[in-house]
């Protein structure tokens, strides 16, 4: 029997991830001033926000505040040629630039017919290291060059010593709860609140099941391997997985795969249990997440009693469908075959006419139609004997009936 060496891969990638001691998710920098380079490693450059560089010019001078915002001086003043998007991040870079900058919203100033109204703008590309003409001194870097494409736009060589680069992202790798959300992975960054356990994050006690989509760009799906948990502290919380994820369905935009965890709180704690997520991916560094799960009441290997509440309202389902087919059924079993017309063709009548007569009495009881149309009818033959015996005896009077009601 032949192991194929991308599952021996997998299992050294898991081995090497719970074997070494710290192992830990990579979660977004804390600002949005970094980058992913051209080997999608993170560069994180959130130490240089602000930091300002000067370029003396014959026209004018201009400053560029790092990931801050872009400004010429001259006679004319200061004149904004845009700010850093606080929504965007790095690009990598092309050629002898490493990064790519962008700047946007400055001033409209005769730049009021600007693409998307966008203003003057900037752009800021990176080189790690110094200029071509080694003009950078002091080692904080330097701006190489400054050149104004139009009135409303300027380009700026910008020389810093680069950060080191940090781990390697899984670029367009999602996990979200929805599946087309990414509250837990984005671009393959862990997001905050999952990327160590937080108990203002976690899952109630009485959501015992859990369902996490990913996914991936198309052409990179099938470096994603199967997704491995590990519960902390290991008894107290029993949980099984389950999904696409854990078969050959490789997640993509289109068709994401999921993982479903069942977690049921078989001891209650007051602080949350902690469930690692890894999924491993080839070529890059796994993809880890925490989530955390509350159990402030023990369920049992069941669910406790939302499986109890469920299975009563089968039952119910199950009672009302019966009984309303015997009703069904024996009022058109006495109204076809006993030929029993009104009320007494509901099923259980017969019973309940004869407990109310052994409740009321004997004397009380209900009378048929046929019974009383029997009691007139003698009634009327007694009356005519007696008109003819009327001088003999004295009119006697017929005998008094007491009915009864339902």
């Amino acid at each position: 029997m032949k192991c194929p060496s991308r599952d021996i891969h997998y299992l050294f990638i898991s081995a090497f991830v719970f074997g070494v001691y710290g192992a830990a998710s990579v979660p977004v920098p804390d600002s949005n001033c970094y980058a992913l380079d051209n080997s999608s490693r993170l560069v994180d450059f959130s130490s240089w926000i602000g930091h300002p560089f000067e370029y003396d010019g014959k026209e004018f001078d201009l400053v560029v505040r790092f990931c801050k915002d872009v400004e010429t001086r001259g006679q004319m003043g200061y004149v904004d040629f845009g700010r850093f998007d606080p929504l965007s991040y790095f690009v990598s870079g092309s050629g002898h630039f490493d990064f790519v900058q962008g700047f946007y919203h400055g001033d409209l100033s005769n730049c009021e017919l600007s693409y998307d109204k966008l203003g003057r703008t900037a752009q800021v590309n990176i080189i790690c290291g110094n200029c071509g003409d080694g003009r950078c001194k002091g080692g904080l870097g330097c701006i190489c060059s400054v050149t104004q494409d139009s009135t409303c736009r300027v380009t700026v060589e910008l020389a810093i010593p680069c950060e080191k680069p940090g781990p390697r992202v899984f670029k367009g790798f999602t996990v979200g709860l929805h599946p087309r959300s990414w509250e837990i992975i984005y671009n393959g960054m862990t997001q905050f609140g999952f990327e160590k356990p937080h108990r203002e994050f976690s899952f109630k006690t009485e959501q015992t099941h859990l369902t996490l989509y990913m996914t991936a760009i198309a052409s990179l799906s099938t470096l994603v391997g199967k997704p491995i948990i590990k519960v902390f502290p290991e008894n107290g919380l029993n949980v099984k997985i389950a999904g696409s994820s854990l078969t050959e369905n490789h997640p993509t935009t289109l068709s994401p795969s999921t993982l479903v965890l069942d977690w049921n709180c078989e001891k209650s704690r007051r602080t949350p249990y902690e469930v690692n997520v890894t999924i491993p991916v080839d070529g890059y560094d796994p993809v880890q997440f925490s989530l955390t799960k509350l159990c402030e009441y023990n369920q049992g290997d069941e669910g406790g009693s939302a499986k109890g509440w469920a299975i009563f309202g089968v039952f119910s389902c199950v009672f009302l469908v019966a009984s309303t087919l015997f009703c069904c059924g024996g009022f058109i079993y006495k109204t076809r075959v006993e030929r029993v017309r009104g009320i007494d063709a509901l099923p259980g009548m017969s019973l309940l006419s004869g407990l109310l007569e052994t409740v009321s009495g004997s004397g009380q009881s209900y009378s048929r139609t046929e019974e009383i149309n029997n009691a007139f009818a003698n009634e009327v033959s007694w009356e005519r004997s007696s008109s003819s015996s009327s001088t003999q005896a004295p009119t006697q009077r017929p005998s008094e009936r007491t009915y009864g009601a339902i």
